[in-house]
């Protein structure tokens, strides 16, 4: 059921009651198995969400300002391909940078539709824009964007659709999740709609484990955090001091992973479910898969999408596509 918003400015506010990360379901399987591994969506508890916020601003962490960079440069042509009056959907409503930057760029846009598994997160978010963006309808809908929503259920103006969908978290999914995915935002669009999406590229493992390991520090803890929350949240005994932060480049795979690493053997309990660890052992918390632009391409062909353009940065690090329904 659609509603109004509970937050004055919102043009609507739709709850699909989305289930929850199911946090401590993930964290007891993901630490029963042989090779150990928790989904990177729980890293985002409070503390989780503002060192990522301080990892996008290090030195080594490439991905943001370098897409940042390119949207300045084609801002003109994204106006044009969008035209007037589009409407701009955004799953997982992510950093408010960029959907500023593309919205102040296109050509009196209809309206914004956000959606994400954050109900609290998600209003603000919303709230906040709609104040700056004067006229612009904004909507919001608390649901998993990795599942179907049928958009045509809620009430989004008419106009051109445009999903944004920047930061190149398409990568953090398995090749067939990304696949699915693709596949549920083919189903947002009509004949004329595009998806904008961001995808990180290949490049030498130097740059990339320096962009998962930065000289501060600051990845380190985002990842040690994971722990902490644990402990916080499922009356855990792990002690973080026993695990470091290590990120690797799988050249096999074309990712990233991000590990906690055990330093010496260590024994905890999670809800009260015992566990132990040798030293040496990881809990593997998050891939980052990188791209070439045939491979790219490749995918979203998958999905039955077509790159119209592509547009990336001078040294190749980073590339935005424009995709449409083949």
């Amino acid at each position: 059921m659609t509603t109004p918003s509970p937050a004055g400015n919102l043009s609507f506010f739709k709850d699909l009651h989305p289930p929850q990360s199911h946090f401590r379901e993930d964290v007891l399987n993901g630490l029963s198995k042989a090779r150990k591994s928790i989904p990177p969506k729980h890293f985002y508890d409070a503390r989780g969400s503002a060192l990522f916020d301080d990892i996008t601003g290090t030195e080594d962490y490439y991905v943001s300002r370098t897409e940042l960079s390119i949207l300045d440069t084609i801002a003109d042509e994204i106006a044009a391909k969008a035209g007037s009056g589009a409407v701009v959907i955004e799953p997982g409503s992510g950093s408010s940078v960029k959907i500023d930057k593309l919205l102040s760029a296109l050509d009196h846009p209809a309206a914004y539709i956000a959606l994400d598994i954050s109900k609290e997160h998600l209003i603000a978010a919303c709230e906040d824009l709609a104040k700056r963006f004067d006229g612009l309808e904004v909507g919001a809908v608390c649901a998993d964007f990795t599942q179907p929503v049928a958009l045509d259920d809620l009430p989004i103006p008419q106009g051109k659709r445009l999903v944004f969908f920047p930061g190149s978290t398409i990568g953090n999914f398995e090749p067939g999740g990304a696949k699915a995915l693709l596949e549920t935002f083919h189903g947002w669009l009509r004949p004329g709609d595009a998806l904008l999406i961001g995808a990180d590229r290949v490049k030498s493992a130097e740059i990339l484990e320096n962009a998962y390991d930065d000289a501060l520090g600051v990845t380190a803890a985002f990842n040690l955090n994971l722990l902490t929350r644990i402990n916080r949240e499922l009356n855990g005994t792990l002690d973080v001091d026993a695990f470091k932060h290590c990120a690797t480049w799988n050249a096999d795979l074309a990712r990233v992973e991000m590990h906690l690493v055990a330093k010496r053997g260590t024994q905890f309990s999670v809800s009260g479910q015992d566990f132990q660890m040798k030293a040496g052992e990881t809990i593997h918390t998050e891939n980052s898969h990188k791209f070439t632009i045939p491979r790219f391409t490749a995918l979203a062909a998958s999905a039955d999408l077509d790159v119209k353009q592509d547009w990336s940065d001078a040294r190749g690090y980073f590339t935005l596509y424009w995709l449409e329904r083949a």
